[in-house]
């Protein structure tokens, strides 16, 4: 690799470190934002009680999750398509914000479904078991990236199973309208069920989850930038002592 690609890979990093840095004044401004609309701006629901408060962070991590999903179908087309390694990292990148999303997802549930439906874990509920399914997959997922050597073999399995994994996104999100489920149908095409003061909160924690998403995807892009040149620079000198020798 030469000194000029080895300085645009990190002049690379060094952008996206900047990005990141512009969006978190924004998003310290809307986290501040979204904590006020959930906890005092929102009237409390009249049958749930306070522990309703959670649905906004459940469904902001649960949008953002699928739009993580959607990062890395998008990352693996398009690296099937032109071949170029930045396209790997955007999608692995997006996977693993993607599983943190969909634990915050997974962990919130519970909290919520205990108080209200008597039950940590409802075993036979479609969203619940289709999005524990989503979970499972991206983690396989990236124990599959971490199994493989690097090069494109690797990249090109990884495409395939993220763009296959991704099947199971539309699922979760019409399995409350397909089978009976304990998860109440909020946005239909009529609109969201929501009163006025709960529907701006909700919007609220969804555009500052995913300004969250996108300050993550924008750091670790940076990292593995930054990392996939270390390990160029360390192939190269390797193999420079081999000649020597």
């Amino acid at each position: 690799m030469s000194w000029e690609i080895e300085h645009i890979l990190t002049r690379s990093a060094a952008r996206y470190l900047r990005i990141t840095g512009w969006l978190l004044i924004p998003l310290y401004f809307l986290m501040v934002l979204a904590l006020y609309g959930a906890f005092l701006y929102a009237p409390t629901e009249k049958v749930m009680g306070e522990v309703q408060r959670i649905f906004y962070f459940h469904v902001g991590a649960a949008w953002n999750a699928f739009l993580a999903f959607f990062g890395v179908f998008l990352g693996g087309l398009a690296y099937l398509i032109t071949r170029k390694q930045w396209w790997d990292h955007l999608a692995a990148a997006s996977a693993e914000i993607g599983v943190v999303f969909t634990t915050i997802v997974l962990t919130t549930g519970p909290i919520w479904a205990k108080p209200v439906w008597n039950t940590w874990w409802p075993w036979g509920d479609p969203r619940v078991m289709t999005t524990m399914v989503l979970w499972l997959i991206y983690i396989a997922y990236l124990i599959l990236r971490s199994s493989l050597p690097e090069g494109e073999k690797k990249y090109r399995y990884c495409a395939v199973f993220g763009i296959i994994g991704f099947l199971d996104v539309p699922i979760v999100w019409f399995s409350i309208r397909w089978w009976r489920t304990i998860h109440p149908l909020v946005i239909t095409g009529t609109g969201a069920q929501l009163e006025p003061e709960m529907i701006h909160a909700l919007v609220v924690s969804v555009i500052t989850f995913t300004l969250l998403y996108l300050s993550l995807l924008m750091l670790r892009m940076a990292m593995r930038l930054n990392s996939s040149l270390a390990e160029e620079v360390g192939q190269r000198l390797l193999e420079e002592r081999v000649e020597r020798v």
